[in-house]
């Protein structure tokens, strides 16, 4: 997939800012396994949605809980056992089920911000209405919300979910289970001040419908998204956002999983919220 270009004058989200917004077109064919080469039917799916639909992910699921203390007492004669020490500043804490908020003000809490963002962004989320309305309204500068929530609506049409094989209201179909899930696997800065910092994020996705019979499996694909974020109500909120593909590993020769494996490793294996 591949988001609005970054540039001055080009209409931002919903044709506010800077970043184009890419509306779906086309459908895609992507079953038989057939290794992906260019822009493949999955990659295209999600460039053409546009702005801020980050090949895959799962609205940040915050497991934190737990001791914040150094160490946790001793039970059932097992030994102290430590906690593992932090990297940075404190994570920013969150309600399970929810996209994470409040960042340090500092350009730490701007990647954890920008690597939190682009996990909600890419997630499942944004092909109803509903969520994706409310995912918006958590990670996108106030005075951006309404343009791009009207741009996005033209995006994710019900004939759009369609040629993904999900249902028109964006739901999987009964014996299916839709993988929208983006991964960060780094964060870098490249501008900072007190009021705005530009962040890169580079990225594994995966996108596709595991089911038997599935004509869209799902794929996997790598990216770096850039996100400008501004200082507003007491957090970093995103005020452009754009994309670019790779860097991108050599394939592999791993052998590829069926629907069935597929669908349940996504059942059981929850998304992660990142803080530095």
């Amino acid at each position: 997939m591949s988001l609005g270009d970054d540039q001055e004058g080009s209409g931002g989200y919903g044709g506010t800012g800077q970043t184009r917004t890419h509306l779906p077109g086309g459908t895609t064919d992507l079953y038989g396994g057939a290794r992906r080469t260019g822009r493949s039917s999955s990659r295209s799916l999600v460039t053409v949605v546009g702005v801020v639909v980050l090949l895959i992910a799962a609205i940040a699921f915050a497991n934190r809980g737990g001791d914040d203390s150094s160490s946790a007492k001793s039970t059932g004669g097992q030994p102290n056992t430590s906690a593992t020490a932090p990297t940075g500043t404190k994570p920013v804490q969150s309600t399970p089920g929810t996209i994470p908020t409040g960042y340090a003000h500092d350009a730490q809490g701007a990647q954890s911000a920008a690597a939190n963002y682009a996990v909600a962004l890419g997630s499942t989320a944004m092909f109803a209405k509903t969520t994706r309305d409310a995912v918006l309204q958590t990670v996108i500068t106030p005075t951006r919300v309404a343009a791009l929530e009207a741009a996005l609506d033209q995006a994710y049409t019900p004939e759009f979910n369609e040629t993904l094989g999900l249902n028109s209201d964006g739901s999987a179909p009964a014996g299916y289970t839709f993988v929208s899930r983006t991964s960060p696997i780094g964060t870098k800065v490249t501008q900072s001040s007190a009021t705005d910092t530009t962040v890169d994020v580079w990225c594994g996705g995966l996108l596709g419908l595991a089911g038997t019979n599935s004509t869209n499996p799902v794929t996997s694909s790598w990216f770096t998204i850039t996100m400008k974020l501004e200082w507003t109500g007491d957090t970093w909120k995103i005020v452009t956002h754009s994309q670019k593909d790779g860097p991108s590993p050599v394939p592999g020769d791993d052998k590829a999983s069926s629907a069935d494996e597929m669908a349940k490793a996504v059942e059981e294996y929850g998304g992660f919220t990142y803080a530095r």
